[in-house]
Formats: C-alpha cells, sequence, structure tokens
C-alpha cells in the first residue's frame, strides 16, 4: 500500500523553479525583495498558505532523502540467511484469496503445487468469494490436484463479508500451520519459496518474514513499466531503510509468510480498513513481534494493464493506509515506542494526505503566479529553489537509485521513463484525493478488487472484468483545462519554462 504522492508533487514544486528561473532572466536589476514590499492583504492570504503545503509536501520529499540514506546504510544487512534454522521443519499452510479470478486462478495453482516442501507439513485453502464461473472452474481445479495427492482443499463462501481480510479469517479457523503464507491471485511463487522462508521463524519472536514483489509484464507497457518502478522505490528503498533500521514496516498482503499465533496475538484479521495488511502489521509490531524483510527472494505477479484499474488499486492503497493511521496513530504516539519509530510511523501511514494538498495548491496555482509577478528573482531562488531540491530532485533521485540497484546495467533508462512516472503520479491526484477525502469522513466503500488477466486473455482480447471509470475522466478533463489556462498564462506573461510543467 504504497503512496506515490510525491510523484504529482514534484509537478508544482518543478513548475516554481521553471517561473523563478524566468524571473532570473528578465528582472536580474531588481532590487532583491523589493517585491514583498508591494504585497498587499490579498497577496499574503494566497501566498501564506501556498507556502504552507509546499513546505508540506517538501518535508515528505525530504524524507525520500532519508530512504535512500537509510537503504545505502543498510542494505548489506539483508543477506538472504537466516540466523538460525529448525532442526525439523513446522508445519505450513498456504491460503490463497481469490474472487473472480478466472484468467489466473490456474497458474496460481499450477505454480503452487510446485512448491518444494514436504507434503505432510503443508495444507494449501484455496479461498474463493468467487461469484461467476470461476467458483466452478476453481472447485474442479482443486478437485484434480487433490486426487492428485496435493494437501489442498477448497472453501467458498456465499458471501464476501469482510471482502479479503473475511476470507483469510475465514481460511484461519481451519488452518493446521504454525505458519501461514499467503499468495493473491495474480502472483507466481518460486518453487523454492518456503524452504528460503520459514527458517527465520527459528527465532521465537519473528512474526513475519516478507519478500520482494517482482513483475511478470514489466515490459508490457510505459504504464506497466512505470508502475514497476514506483513499486520497487517501496520494495527495493523502503523495506531496506525500515527493517534496516528497525523501523515499522508492513506485511504487503501477498508474498510473504505470517506466524499463526502473531496473527492471533494483534487481534487477527480486522476489516474496517481496506488496508488490512498494514492494520494488522502495525498492531502485531505494538505487541512486540519482529518482522523480516527479504529482499534477495522475488515472487512475480502481474501489473494492472489499464490506466483505470491502476488508479483504483493506488485509491484503495490511499483510502486503506489513511484508515489505518485515523485507526492505529492515536496508540501508536500514546506507546512508549522510540520518538525515530513513531516518526517514521507518522511518514508511513499519512503520506496519501498530499494528494487533497496537490489539489489545494491547482487551485492556488493561478492567482499566486500573478501575485509573485512582482517579486524579484533572489527571493525566488532562495525561498523556491530549497523546495525545489527537497520535493522534485527527491523523487527523482528515489526511483533512479532503485531501478539502479535492480538493473545496474541498464539503470539510464529509468530517467527515460521519469516524465511518463510524474505523470502517472499526476493521474492519481484526483481519484486518490477522494479516497483520502472518505477516509477521513468515515465513509466506508466495498474492497475494489484490480482485475488481472493473465497474458493468454489479453492476446485473445478475451476480457471480460473491464470497470467504467465513471466521473473520473471528465474530473481529470475539467483540470487538465484549467491548467491549459495556467500554460495560456505563462506563455502571455513570457514564464516560457513553466509551460513543460
Amino acid at each position: 500500500m504504497i503512496a506515490f504522492s510525491a510523484a504529482s508533487t514534484s509537478l508544482f514544486a518543478a513548475n516554481r523553479f521553471s517561473l523563478a528561473a524566468g524571473r532570473m532572466l528578465d528582472a536580474l536589476s531588481d532590487d532583491t525583495f523589493k517585491g514583498v514590499h508591494r504585497l498587499m492583504p490579498f497577496d499574503w492570504a494566497m501566498l501564506i498558505p501556498y507556502f504552507s503545503v509546499l513546505i508540506v509536501l517538501s518535508i515528505y520529499g525530504l524524507h525520500r532523502y532519508a530512504m535512500i540514506r537509510g537503504y545505502v546504510k543498510h542494505r548489506r544487512k539483508f543477506t538472504g540467511e537466516p540466523p538460525s534454522r529448525f532442526a525439523a521443519l513446522p508445519r505450513v499452510t498456504v491460503q490463497l484469496p481469490i474472487y473472480n479470478e478466472r484468467y489466473v486462478v490456474e497458474r496460481l495453482l499450477e505454480e503452487t503445487a510446485k512448491i518444494d516442501y514436504p507434503r505432510e507439513l503443508l495444507q494449501i485453502q484455496v479461498l474463493d468469494d468467487s461469484t461467476d464461473d470461476t467458483h466452478p472452474f476453481t472447485r474442479a481445479l482443486v478437485e484434480s490436484y487433490r486426487d492428485g495427492g496435493l494437501p489442498i482443499e477448497y472453501i467458498h463462501r456465499t458471501n464476501r463479508h469482510g471482502f479479503k481480510a473475511g476470507a483469510l479469517e475465514n481460511g484461519l479457523r481451519t488452518a493446521t500451520g504454525e505458519l501461514v503464507a499467503i499468495f493473491d491471485a495474480d502472483f507466481v511463487p518460486p518453487r523454492d519459496f518456503l524452504t528460503r522462508t520459514v527458517h527465520f521463524f527459528a527465532e521465537s519472536n519473528v512474526g513475519m518474514v516478507q519478500t520482494r514483489w517482482g513483475y511478470l509484464n514489466r515490459g508490457q507497457s510505459v504504464l506497466t513499466e512505470v508502475q514497476a518502478m514506483l513499486l520497487d522505490g517501496h520494495f527495493v528503498l523502503e523495506h531496506v531503510a525500515r527493517a534496516g533500521n528497525g523501523l515499522f514496516f508492513n506485511f504487503n498482503g501477498t508474498a510473504g509468510v505470517l506466524r499463526k499465533s502473531a496473527i492471533e496475538d494483534a487481534g487477527g484479521w480486522q476489516h474496517d480498513t481496506l488496508t488490512e495488511d498494514s492494520d494488522l502489521s502495525y498492531r502485531a509490531q505494538l505487541k512486540g513481534w519482529k518482522f523480516v524483510y527479504v529482499p534477495s527472494i522475488e515472487c512475480l505477479s502481474e501489473l494492472p494493464v489499464e490506466t483505470y484499474g491502476f488508479q483504483v488499486q493506488q485509491s484503495r492503497w490511499a483510502k486503506g493506509l489513511t484508515q489505518v493511521a485515523m485507526k492505529l496513530l492515536p496508540s501508536i504516539l500514546k506507546s512508549n515506542l522510540p520518538w525515530r519509530v513513531k516518526a517514521e510511523a507518522i511518514f508511513h501511514l499519512t503520506p496519501n494526505i498530499s494528494y487533497p494538498l496537490m489539489i489545494v495548491m491547482s487551485v492556488m496555482m493561478l492567482p499566486v503566479m500573478i501575485v509573485r509577478d512582482y517579486m524579484g528573482w533572489l527571493e525566488m531562488l532562495l525561498i523556491d529553489f530549497p523546495l525545489i531540491v527537497a520535493s522534485f530532485f527527491s523523487i527523482s533521485a528515489f526511483y533512479v537509485v532503485a531501478h539502479r540497484e535492480l538493473f545496474p546495467k541498464t539503470w539510464k533508462r529509468a530517467f527515460f521513463f521519469l516524465p511518463a512516472l510524474m505523470a502517472a503520479g499526476v493521474a492519481l491526484t484526483i481519484i486518490n484525493s477522494r479516497a483520502v477525502f472518505e477516509a477521513l469522513i468515515g465513509y466506508k466503500t466495498e474492497f475494489a478488487r484490480t482485475a488481472k488477466y493473465g497474458q493468454q486473455a489479453l492476446r485473445n482480447r478475451d476480457i471480460k472484468y473491464r470497470r467504467r471509470s465513471g466521473w473520473l475522466p471528465y474530473f481529470e478533463l475539467l483540470a487538465g483545462a484549467g491548467f491549459l489556462a495556467i500554460t495560456v498564462y505563462a506563455i502571455n506573461s513570457y514564464n516560457y519554462l513553466a509551460v513543460p510543467f
């Protein structure tokens, strides 16, 4: 549940830098700060909230630098080897929650059946909430695997109470494993997944082991490339920085293993937020359970192939993480945790607030450009440039560094995708602002599944899970028209460097 608002933050921060540069070209003879004396009360009413918002966004940008620093400092700790090993392997339950996943469920079961682990110590639960033909299709698949000797069982619910969290909770009642591995329908678990993860639980205080996501369709389009880069920032840099520094980090809902007793001790799966994984993660760590990250284990998955599917997924994560912040931050702040753990929890759980702040900035941008027309170039350089370094350059560095760590030979291609990455961040602003606002006012919505199609369905163009985007494109077109007007003003006022942004 990753927040990518910083990408959109950079758009407007860069606009301020371009405006400052334009002023430098035609106002070098201005006295320093002489424009400040011309400001009227209305001007201050525009500038104070504008810069207040920009400063808040820049603080989140500076946090990206802290994540890069933490990664560089701690990356050598992650060898992928557990400190100790079990003499006798523990029993493991593998849970596969699915809902209307006709295109990918066959692949999921095929790859799960290949997992290298003693069959007498393995239980596989297919937790199917499907309401379409996925239900009979999956039941038949499970029966065929069970007839072949695989320890697999099929659990179908006739309602979606609690959504994914409800399905996991229901499965946990009959789970026989000491450990529980979870894979979403679009994931492809590697054959040695369990043999490489379970030994970390030889330490009795370890409650969760998370592995790194990889992507089957990373190179399918510019959209999938950009999504992979955005997620790489989370899995390559953030998880390593947080785990390495002893800070709280989250189970990502899939491609991980949890200790059953840790789930129960933390209060079990709860479905009052849309990100049940982050919710459980923080509750478990508040109880003292240790979380382990193993980036050397890559678990492949499928990225959304449509823009609206990408937006829906991100808005669900934005709303859910905001709900978790409202639910758990009071307890975190009141706890006896070190201040640095509390501070990082705030940064981790609240970055999506920047989306509605971006809406505020977009509304104020044109009047602020008009107001700042009176100001001298040096004032802009001293005030604007540090904010740009904090926001725009931090975001670029964040994703380029993550890309370089994964692809050291071809990392420079990341610069080619940066404009599209920024555009993807902007594309989330409206829908994620709505998600954050709904979370803040306590408005409940259903768990919106992100449809995955599988490569065969895409090749055959046999896609039936498409969602209508409703009102969203019209609001986005309206916002685009507003920025077109700002572009016209920038041209007429000779702020040519502001036009691209």
